[in-house]
């Protein structure tokens, strides 16, 4: 059907600091030990983390340092405007398109900003034309990874033929703050990496995989379990100790209803493509899902080489998928700040 959203391609960059999990945990020591009386309890994290390293916008010795708006910034414009670059070329050149040939951008970012946005910034140096569509997108953190391909897919649903450009570019690093002494600010340490991902959407045509539905799922009174909080020093992560247990209770009746809402079950999905937040966090979605355990290895195995990056991840994990080779039906799924759930199904390409 010529109405039918196919991913064209996909592609991923990455800062070219890496920081390895020994490093990070052995410069936490040396900065929070004497001031932390928790830290040694909360420093095991680093070890169960199932992370290997990340990349990050800025080398280790940055993080010695205390910055504020400005710095954290100019660093996000810099390096995020660079991934941009990086992803949105790779992406339309695996296309066979140039800048030129884009009609619409999706950007999502939750880890910083700038004003004019990325894409206007960039759009001489990507050599975008001047009647293109921006939908720049702020907030939707770890789950804007779904929600904004889905955003991205039902804009080229409604102007079939019309090329949408879908770019997710998370910097988390650049949030670490040297004056919070609080578990959430230890366990974003051991956890959270930079990167970036883009994908190319059109109606029609060939593609890696159908966009078959989209849906979401926001729960009422989650507020407190994952966001920023927001001062003078720059972003605070907030991150609830309950947020495995909460996944492991409510995550399969909310991607249920949203299957049901497009005819589906989650008996009909061959494969969950899920963001890894955590280990704990993956062996909660497993148990929800009824998967056996170890089922998502793509997963694991992004978190072991990148950590979390936020929204950009289950993009990560979708490539592996993809390169695997993708199932009759897959269901991306990742959770985010709200508290909410975002599902999108694909179908392999014919």
């Amino acid at each position: 059907m010529t109405d039918t959203v196919k991913l064209v391609s996909l592609a991923v960059a990455t800062p070219e600091h890496v920081i390895f999990q020994k490093e990070a945990a052995e410069a936490s020591a040396r900065l929070f030990g004497d001031r932390f009386e928790d830290f040694r309890h909360l420093a095991r994290v680093f070890d169960s983390a199932g992370i290997q390293k990340r990349h990050a916008a800025r080398p280790l010795a940055w993080f010695d340092e205390t910055h504020g708006w400005q710095d954290r910034m100019q660093a996000y414009a810099e390096v995020a405007g660079a991934l941009f670059v990086e992803a949105a070329t790779s992406a339309l050149h695996r296309a066979g398109l140039s800048a030129g040939d884009v009609d619409c951008i999706v950007t999502v970012s939750s880890t910083g900003f700038t004003t004019p946005s990325l894409d206007a910034q960039l759009s001489s140096r990507m050599g975008f034309r001047r009647d293109i569509e921006r939908v720049p997108v702020f907030g939707l953190g770890c789950a804007a990874g779904v929600s904004g391909f889905a955003i991205a897919a039902r804009l080229a649903r409604s102007r079939p033929g019309a090329v949408v450009l879908f770019v997710s570019i998370e910097l988390c690093t650049l949030a670490f703050r040297l004056d919070a002494l609080t578990r959430p600010n230890i366990i974003a340490t051991a956890l959270f990496g930079d990167g970036a991902a883009a994908c190319v959407l059109r109606t029609g045509g060939e593609g890696l995989a159908e966009v078959e539905s989209t849906g979401e799922h926001l729960f009422p009174d989650t507020l407190d379990i994952m966001g920023w909080k927001i001062d003078d020093g720059g972003f605070g992560v907030v991150l609830a100790q309950s947020l495995p247990p909460f996944a492991e209770r409510e995550l399969a009746p909310a991607v249920t209803t949203i299957l049901a809402r497009n005819g589906l079950r989650p008996e009909d999905i061959d494969r969950f493509i899920c963001h890894p937040g955590g280990m704990k966090v993956l062996a909660a979605m497993e148990s929800a899902l009824s998967l056996t355990p170890g089922t998502l290895d793509h997963e694991r195995a992004v978190l072991a080489e990148y950590g979390n990056m936020s929204s950009p991840t289950v993009l990560f994990v979708l490539e592996r998928a993809i390169r695997a080779g993708l199932p009759e039906r897959a269901a991306m799924i990742a959770m985010g700040p709200g508290f909410s759930a975002s599902c999108v199904t694909l179908r392999r390409a014919a």
